[in-house]
């Protein structure tokens, strides 16, 4: 069976750094708004959203540097998956498209992704959206004791280069599958094609997955920590939509992300971790409500 697409969206590869295109798909017309997808996912997970917003919005869905039908540069040193690197392919990729401003929403590493091109391009990012992650920083600050191992697979894939690649291709589709499973509050929300099209990408693009989560563990928290120190916040509005975590894990969510970003709106959420999927008219909502302000 082919793999599925966003139905109504054309497919373009679009140059963004040195040797590295994305693979992008791009629907509607309007003031754009570029959605970024998470772990272990590809752009697909945005199907239902990107096919409200197109009624008055271009929307741009790439698949991360590393993800998907993306290319996937070898990780000759720890700037090649920094979310410093990943951020500025987001800005090349919409400018390669016409726009020097945009709107951005991210889930997961997207959302990582989104909060590291607000914070490095802030003239670029009209409006932020964040779905269903803590920044880098303050994630490492509050995954400490029994409680850590609800993300054990953050502290596998910050080992040295190696052991977590070799671990996770021995059995990639338990791995990742897992994610999916464990994730997913109503598995009729990810039918079986768009699971099969998740697995695949994945077992293809092991190495720079690790890459990915590895830098989440060094150069990005370093990056985050710099911001922090200068006192760089986000300007813009934001969203912000998650799970309870901080009820589970004894923090404040809201408290954290306040501290960098003044004009906030945090929602918590009551679907599990994949909620562009589960929830998407709770997303869309949150997203038009952001993209008003």
């Amino acid at each position: 069976m082919p793999a599925p697409v966003l139905s109504g969206f054309d497919y373009l590869r679009v140059p963004v750094a040195e040797g590295v295109s994305l693979n992008a798909a791009v629907g509607g017309s309007g003031s754009p708004v570029v959605l970024l997808h998470g772990f272990p996912q590809t752009h697909l997970m945005w199907r239902h959203v990107a096919a409200d917003l197109a009624a008055d919005h271009t929307v741009i869905c790439p698949d991360l540097r590393g993800y998907g039908a993306s290319d996937k540069p070898p990780a000759t040193g720890e700037d090649v998956y920094a979310k410093r690197t990943m951020a500025a392919d987001v800005v090349a990729l919409a400018a390669e498209l016409g726009f020097d401003r945009f709107a951005l929403a991210g889930h997961d590493r997207g959302a990582l992704v989104a909060f590291r091109t607000a914070l490095d391009h802030p003239t670029a990012v009209t409006h932020l959206a964040c779905l269903d992650v803590l920044p880098t920083a303050d994630m490492w600050d509050v995954l400490h004791g029994a409680g850590a191992a609800v993300a054990f697979h953050l502290y596998l894939m910050a080992q040295p280069p190696g052991l977590p690649e070799r671990m996770i291709a021995a059995e990639a589709d338990a791995f990742f599958g897992h994610f999916l499973d464990l994730w997913t509050g109503d598995p009729a929300s990810m039918p079986g094609e768009y699971r099969t099209a998740y697995l695949d990408a994945c077992r293809a693009a092991v190495p720079s997955i690790v890459a990915d989560y590895r830098a989440s563990a060094g150069i990005d928290v370093v990056h985050d920590l710099a911001d922090r120190r200068a006192g760089n916040l986000l300007r813009m509005p934001v969203t912000v939509m998650q799970q309870d975590w901080g009820a589970a894990l004894g923090y404040d969510a809201a408290a954290l992300w306040r501290a960098w970003a003044p004009d906030l709106r945090h929602l918590t959420v009551k679907s599990g971790h994949f909620m562009a999927e589960e929830s998407p008219s709770d997303v869309v909502a949150a997203l038009r409500d952001l993209l008003s302000r």
